[in-house]
């Protein structure tokens, strides 16, 4: 692994485990093993690196817990079934997943102050939304991309209100039945 890649990996340990705030040039340098100069020349400065680094973690979770694209046939006919499986997978992974939600819940606190920070989030936002329609839902986006959009919308909305219920209480952050259940009193299919 070359200076380029050894950044970024001691980027995002740094951020798991010092935030986005307090994570210092220095002390990439200390968990990557490289050198101040390196930064500059790999990343152009050191937010850059910051930046890509919380991309790639947030992509790791992303693909951690997406499905596998050859379970499609696998998933139930029952979408109240889909729906629970969803966010049992999810919400199983939520206590090991809580490093990358708490950096997230961080980041988004810096968004009023910092423009480039919110550029550089934006697209990948969009696309996490479609990987999770595709990955989580079945939905072809190429095929499908409206369909694909607001199911991703959905998701997305849901996993981050779910992720936030479970760092701050998880003995009372909703299970995969209760969101489940609630759906369908949403639906009108439980009274």
């Amino acid at each position: 692994m070359g200076h380029k890649e050894d950044l970024l990996d001691g980027a995002k340990r740094c951020l798991l485990e010092k935030g986005y705030a307090r994570t210092t040039a220095r002390d990439i340098v200390a968990a990557s093993g490289t050198n101040l100069a390196s930064i500059g020349y790999h990343y152009g400065s050191k937010d850059a690196l910051l930046q890509q680094a919380f991309l790639a973690l947030t992509e790791e979770w992303g693909n951690s817990v997406g499905a596998d694209e050859g379970a499609a046939a696998d998933r139930p006919a029952d979408p109240y079934q889909r729906f629970h499986d969803l966010w049992a997978a999810l919400i199983a992974g939520a206590e090991a997943a809580r490093p990358v939600w708490k950096l997230q819940t961080e980041v988004v606190t810096r968004l009023d102050d910092d423009e480039k920070l919110r550029e550089a989030i934006k697209e990948p936002q969009r696309e996490g939304r479609l990987g999770m329609a595709e990955g989580f839902l079945g939905i072809d986006a190429a095929a499908e991309p409206e369909k694909a959009r607001v199911a991703g919308l959905l998701v997305q909305a849901l996993a981050t209100g779910v992720m936030i219920q479970w760092m701050v209480d998880p003995d009372t952050a909703p299970t995969a039945d209760d969101l489940t259940e609630g759906l369908k009193v949403l639906m009108g299919e439980r009274d």
